[in-house]
């Protein structure tokens, strides 16, 4: 499922669902200043706003499964707002700032948030992301519950919550298993190349604050961590960085309504993270998840069948699932 998604669907996405909404550029203000690029589509009478990234690499441009949880929620009347996260896209040529795994990405979703109401988009905002992005996403519902008060534009009744595919939770564990991992350890090289052609990118862009012999150095995605951004962030070592911005530790803390949907079999994480995931949600009322003995990673394309079984328009049974339980929640917000 993870290969077939990766590998062919992107072939023929477009050709199952709605037209692309008209979106307008905008550079929004991040958490420290940091200009983040966006795409704003606002429909008439929107009934709230989806507020969404994509994973470890890529752009808007050809990050294609982002874009169709675009096009799907623009039809059902919400404002759509995805942007190109910190040393991503359009974003890492406005600014050398590079990542921080949800550290200050969580704030980034908020200040966006609060511009984007600003520009008109409607309250309840939800956050959401797939793989890292999900690790970000969860990040921004902490991040509105540190740093929202009633004096700030966006207030905490603004915030509807998070919804998240596969989200990234525990990079110590999982880079371990990935790299030792017989399919593993292919997926962890592919990303590596993709990260340091993002670091050269930065590189061209921003000349005077990136070193190009840590990009040369950097040959692994723990590597890209420990040459490029930990000493940045302050931390003594990458395992430090990982433990800091664990997704997974922060489960017991939200308070806003959150969904993961998570597969068991996801090839790019470890196993034992499962029954972790499992009594963190359990333990938190306002955490739901639906996880899956089978789904890959980011995968979820669903038959003709399964189709029929839940009575979706399309394949893609996650981003469905996602949109389903926003509705559910405002629903249940207004009763």
């Amino acid at each position: 499922m993870t290969l077939y998604t990766a590998l062919w669907a992107n072939r023929y996405w477009e050709e199952t669902i709605y037209p692309e909404p008209l979106y307008q550029e905008k550079i929004f203000t991040g958490a420290q200043g940091v200009p983040i690029f966006g795409w704003v589509a606002i429909p008439k009478n929107a009934r709230g706003t989806i507020v969404g990234t994509y994973g470890i690499t890529g752009s808007l441009e050809n990050q294609w499964f982002l874009r169709l949880l675009g096009r799907k929620a623009f039809a059902q009347g919400y404002a759509v707002v995805l942007f190109d996260w910190r040393a991503h896209g359009k974003t890492a040529l406005l600014s050398p700032t590079l990542t921080s795994d949800g550290l200050y990405e969580g704030e980034d979703f908020v200040q966006i948030a609060a511009q984007a109401k600003g520009m008109g988009c409607p309250a309840k905002f939800w956050f959401t992301g797939f793989s890292l992005g999900g690790q970000l996403a969860l990040w921004a519902v902490k991040a509105a519950q540190d740093v929202l008060t009633t004096s700030h534009s966006l207030t905490s009744q603004d915030i509807g919550g998070a919804a998240v595919i596969c989200p990234s939770l525990d990079s110590n564990r999982s880079l371990s298993y990935l790299v030792k991992d017989p399919l593993g350890k292919y997926l962890e090289q592919a990303i590596a190349k993709e990260l340091k052609r993002l670091a050269w990118r930065l590189f061209e862009a921003h000349p005077e604050a990136i070193d190009p012999e840590a990009i040369e150095r950097a040959n692994s995605i723990w590597g890209f961590d420990n040459e490029l951004v930990i000493e940045r962030l302050g931390f003594p070592s990458v395992e430090t960085y990982y433990e800091a911005s664990s997704g997974l530790k922060i489960l017991s803390s939200l308070t806003k309504p959150t969904l993961i949907i998570y597969a068991a079999d996801d090839p790019m994480f470890d196993p034992a993270i499962v029954p972790d995931l499992q009594t963190a949600c359990d333990r938190n009322s306002h955490v739901d998840l639906i996880l899956t003995p089978h789904g890959g990673h980011v995968g979820y394309i669903s038959s003709k069948q399964g189709q029929a079984q839940v009575k979706d328009p399309d394949q893609w049974w996650a981003w469905n699932r996602v949109l389903e339980w926003c509705r559910m929640k405002e629903q249940k917000g207004r009763g």
